[in-house]
């Protein structure tokens, strides 16, 4: 079976460069087998699991891989604009974190309810901080930035540079783990799947791609089954970092050459998972690092059985409070 991407999605030798350009600057993060007995025993039967371990990277996040090669392709001019970002915490880190490296201004929009721990994060690395009152107004106010100060959006999940960014961890997992039957990812805007998608098809066009997304936040799924790009009204996730009121033209076009399902689960599953992998690993994950967990040990269970799957935790950055808020909630899911 041969795997045909769209016209405007990065080949497979730009996403070799893209890997060679990032070698050294991000960490290549480890891949773990769920094997140890406290949590084989919630997985499918007979199934290989492995994780990759991206809350382990730089800003704690897949991000940096996309934010940094974004700000590879500032012009000089641009540069001395600086950036501007939306986010509710991962993406806003990794900007902040790739324009420290790089010593370009970032300023960064956030909603008001954003984990504390992400804000003092991002101010840490010398980030403006634009607080708003939720998702939808950050995206206007990322416009304004843009508009009256000349900076440079660097988008959450759409364009050239996030979609490379992300292929370039899904190129390591198909190094790391060359024999999965299928990829479990997390999907807030789409960029992560589409880009870990694509070099997993490049690498083996039958691998399947599942994505995962909370219920009350699931614009890929609306978009899939109507073909076309859309704007939910209300995003209601404890999953944060899944939390994308929408899909874009450029993510959306890769993740429909790509993914072969999408799943939907509810903010309780997610919160179980935490307090699995917690109990089990001894990780520390926010809601949206657990969800491809929470798929592969939820819905997807029988499906996953005695197959061979790459499950991606996404990132970690939660404060320590609101962590064990969520495993005290969790472990009443058990």
């Amino acid at each position: 079976m041969s795997f045909t991407p769209p016209d405007h999605a990065p080949t497979a030798k730009a996403i070799k460069d893209a890997a060679h350009s990032l070698h050294g600057r991000v960490v290549k993060t480890p891949c773990l087998a769920l094997s140890n007995s406290r949590i084989a025993t919630f997985l499918p039967q007979d199934c290989a699991a492995v994780m990759k371990l991206e809350l382990f990277q730089n800003a704690g996040s897949f991000k940096a891989r996309g934010a940094l090669l974004s700000v590879d392709a500032l012009t000089p001019e641009q540069r001395e604009k600086g950036v501007t970002a939306i986010s509710a915490g991962n993406h806003a880190l990794a900007v902040s974190w790739a324009c420290q490296a790089e010593g370009v201004s970032a300023k960064v929009v956030m909603p008001r309810s954003a984990d504390p721990v992400r804000v003092r994060g991002c101010e840490a690395m010398g980030a403006e901080i634009v607080l708003t009152r939720d998702i939808h107004e950050g995206f206007e106010e990322m416009d304004r930035i843009v508009r009256e100060e000349g900076r440079v959006a660097i988008h959450p999940f759409e364009g050239e540079c996030l979609t490379l960014g992300t292929a370039t961890c899904g190129r390591e997992l198909m190094h790391e783990a060359p024999d999965l039957d299928a990829i479990i990812v997390p999907v807030g805007g789409g960029g992560l799947i589409g880009g870990i998608g694509l070099a997993a098809k490049y690498a083996n066009p039958t691998i399947e791609i599942i994505g995962v997304e909370p219920s009350g936040a699931d614009a890929l799924t609306k978009s899939l089954q109507t073909g076309d790009v859309l704007q939910i009204d209300k995003v209601d996730t404890i999953a944060d970092s899944l939390g994308s009121p929408k899909t874009l033209p450029y993510s959306f076009g890769i993740a429909q050459a790509v993914v072969d399902d999408v799943v939907r689960i509810d903010d309780s599953a997610m919160l179980r998972a935490m307090t699995i992998i917690y109990d089990s690993l001894k990780l520390v994950t926010e809601p949206a690092c657990a969800a491809a967990t929470a798929a592969l040990i939820g819905p997807l269970k029988y499906r996953m059985t005695n197959k061979r799957v790459g499950v991606i935790a996404c990132g970690a950055n939660i404060g320590e409070d609101k962590f064990n808020h969520f495993i005290q909630q969790g472990r009443e899911q058990l």
